[in-house]
C-alpha cells in the first residue's frame, strides 16, 4: 500500500507526463524522484509496490500507473 504523499506525488508527475506528452507516454518508477537517492525509504516502497505488488515491467504507460495509483 502505497502513503498518501507518495500517491499524490505519482498522480501529479504522470498528469504532467501526460499533459506534456501525450496519453500514451511510459514512465519508470524513478519517474517519481530526483536523480540523487535522497529519499531511499520513499523509493523502496514506489518500487516494491511497482516490482513486488503489481509485477509492472520497467515502463508502464502513465495512465495505467495514474488508474492504479487512484484505485
Amino acid at each position: 500500500m502505497l502513503s498518501q504523499s507518495l500517491k499524490d506525488k505519482m498522480i501529479a508527475v504522470c498528469d504532467a507526463k501526460i499533459a506534456s506528452k501525450g496519453p500514451n507516454v511510459g514512465l519508470s518508477f524513478y519517474a517519481f524522484f530526483a536523480n540523487k537517492n535522497d529519499h531511499p525509504e520513499l523509493l523502496m516502497e514506489a518500487a516494491t509496490w511497482w516490482i513486488l505488488t503489481h509485477k509492472l515491467d520497467h515502463f508502464e504507460k502513465a495512465l495505467k500507473i495514474r488508474a492504479l495509483v487512484a484505485e
